[in-house]
């Protein structure tokens, strides 16, 4: 049992790994043809890549937004039908559209379309082997900004906040040498963790303008409606009501930081007691427990949290 001032959120690009979900794709026939729909949508065998595809195959950007994408709808899809109505609604990056499709903002076979957009145009923003991604855990936004600010003076090096995810621990993101200028710079003052992450994508960077830029033409050509639940909005960490603000965030969040800590310090404001993270894997429970240790979380990679969930 759980407290019904519930909220609901949704994971992104990371969080996928093979096999994942599997007690789903055996229990619920409606979770498998979500899928499926998606397969015969995009042309290619979601469910054939969870079940024999290795690490690597699942982790290239235009597979795995799409994944997530369909994921976190198909979870939510059973969800909805056990729990209370969220107070609220968010979703980390690519997450967001998850949130967007359970908030009634987007069909989800429009989300789908323009994750798909997304994903190319971010694959094809920085050529291969050039972008970069990293963690920073133990120094605080502003040093991190005065340190990326004074590297990317020079465009080679360009680097800057992508994810602002607890209080000490900030994802940065740019070009290769500037995420790697910028390591070494923060080891020397005192991160205790400065390491490179597996994406080649440096998405939330200025890096991102263009592909923001073409992504809008693609965003102007879908109809977006009022959330029928609050959503809380990654590029500033705050509750947006009108569909068309929606959109125009929605293009933004490309190229700027993803300010997680406002999302869940808000969600904490807004009288929430339980947080459900509603896709594979529990990397939202954990930074959400460094925010507020106070909230209740329950992770739904976890099948037998699923079982037990019930509105009071």
């Amino acid at each position: 049992m759980y407290s019904n001032k519930n909220s609901v959120v949704f994971p992104g690009q990371g969080s996928q790994y093979p096999q994942m979900l599997s007690h789903y794709f055996e229990k619920f026939l409606a979770f498998q043809e979500t899928f499926e729909l998606s397969s015969k949508l995009l042309g290619t065998n979601f469910v054939d890549l969870i079940q024999k595809g290795n690490k690597e195959e699942l982790s290239k950007t235009e597979v795995t937004q799409p994944l997530m994408l369909i994921a976190n709808v198909a979870l939510w899809n059973l969800v909805k039908e056990k729990i209370d109505k969220p107070v609220c609604l968010a979703g980390h990056s690519l997450g967001e559209y998850s949130a967007l499709v359970a908030s009634k903002v987007l069909d989800f076979k429009d989300a789908l379309m323009l994750v798909q957009e997304r994903s190319r145009l971010m694959q094809e923003a920085v050529p291969h082997n050039e972008g970069g991604i990293a963690a920073i855990v133990g120094l605080d936004e502003e040093t991190i900004n005065t340190v990326c600010t004074r590297i990317s003076r020079n465009l080679e090096f360009l680097v800057s906040t992508a994810n602002l995810n607890s209080p000490t621990q900030i994802v940065i993101s740019g070009t290769k040498l500037g995420v790697l200028k910028a390591i070494d710079e923060f080891k020397l003052l005192g991160a205790r963790r400065a390491i490179n992450l597996p994406m080649s994508v440096p998405a939330h960077s200025n890096l991102m303008k263009e592909a923001a830029k073409k992504f809008s033409l693609a965003v102007k050509k879908v109809q977006f409606n009022d959330p029928k639940i609050p959503i809380i909005l990654n590029v500033d960490g705050k509750a947006e009501e009108d569909a068309e603000m929606i959109k125009a965030k929605l293009i933004k969040q490309i190229y700027n930081p993803v300010r997680w800590l406002d999302t869940v310090n808000l969600i904490n404001r807004m009288g929430v007691k339980t947080i459900i993270e509603c896709g594979p894997g529990k990397v939202l429970c954990g930074l959400i427990k460094r925010i507020s240790p106070e909230i209740t979380v329950i992770d739904l990679d976890n099948y037998e949290n699923f079982l037990n969930l019930t509105s009071d």
